[in-house]
């Protein structure tokens, strides 16, 4: 089985941006998460603060960083999981 880095990079960035954006307005209503996201914005996400203007470009950090790291792993992996073969080259199992 292959995967499909830019496919998988789309969909857990989506998933890692969504998330960042709904816990940071979380954060800026209730005060849930806040040491969480105060570590973000401190170590791993220059500019990002909690606050409204700081939820869209949590959006764009988690997208980037998702579509990165997902599409990152799915690349390893095809390159593991296929010995290093090229896409197509595959060896077939033959009956004997």
């Amino acid at each position: 089985m292959r995967l499909q880095p830019v496919a998988l990079g789309v969909a857990l960035g989506a998933v890692w941006g969504a998330s960042l954006f709904l816990t940071t307005w979380v954060s800026f209503y209730s005060g849930y998460g806040r040491l969480f996201l105060e570590v973000l914005a401190r170590s791993i996400y220059p500019g990002y603060t909690i606050s409204p203007a700081g939820s869209f470009l949590g959006l764009a950090y988690g997208f980037l960083d998702g579509f990165v790291s997902a599409s990152l792993i799915a690349w390893i992996y095809n390159k593991v999981a296929n010995g290093g073969q090229r896409h197509g080259t595959e060896t077939k199992d033959r009956e004997t």
